[in-house]
């Protein structure tokens, strides 16, 4: 079996390996937490695939944090929104979406701060992540965005795992396949 899958993002040559999700379904782990120059290009890229308006971004804790305040900070703005896997002791009047992700075991819950969901109010918001794969996530962020009385302008990712490559409602860098025992890209 192969240990890993190479993936072309942004103009890099990355190494994901390959870790199990059942004794037949394997995901390529994407991670971009310390490579800042997959991080830098991956977020320059992504700005140039968006064309829709938009007043803030907003990310899942925790892959998503790094891309999110690149692109920020590449496109001039000084404010993401960090959608939170707990609340913290800051936090004040939260709004809250249970999410069930193909990289988590559990059912999990992400929180908003009432800050944030104050300044999305009225707001056009573009959803940001690393991965896309089962959709769960995202639902969660829409969610989040839609409670706090913001509108969803976009979605965009570095990669499109699976199915979710299909979608025409995200816009992304590449797509990232499933894997078999063997180590073979799913069709």
């Amino acid at each position: 079996m192969k240990d890993y899958y190479e993936i072309e993002v942004a103009g890099l040559k990355r190494q994901l390996p390959l870790c199990p999700l059942t004794d037949k379904l394997y995901i390529a782990g994407f991670v971009i937490f310390g490579d800042v120059e997959l991080t830098e290009k991956s977020a320059e890229a992504l700005l140039k695939l968006v064309t829709e308006d938009y007043d803030y971004m907003i990310t899942a804790e925790s892959k998503g944090i790094p891309l999110a305040h690149e692109m920020a900070r590449q496109s001039g703005q000084n404010k993401y929104i960090l959608a939170r896997k707990a609340p913290k002791l800051y936090m004040r009047n939260t709004v809250k979406c249970d999410v069930k992700s193909i990289t988590t075991e559990k059912v999990q819950t992400l929180y908003l701060d009432g800050v944030d969901a104050e300044l999305i109010k009225g707001k056009k918001i573009l959803i940001v992540d690393d991965v896309i794969s089962t959709g769960e996530s995202l639902r969660a962020l829409e969610a989040l965005v839609e409670q706090a009385g913001g509108t969803v302008a976009g979605r965009v990712a570095i990669l499109a795992e699976g199915d979710a490559a299909s979608r025409d409602d995200i816009k992304y860098l590449q797509y990232l396949p499933l894997f078999d025992e063997n180590g073979e890209p799913l069709k």
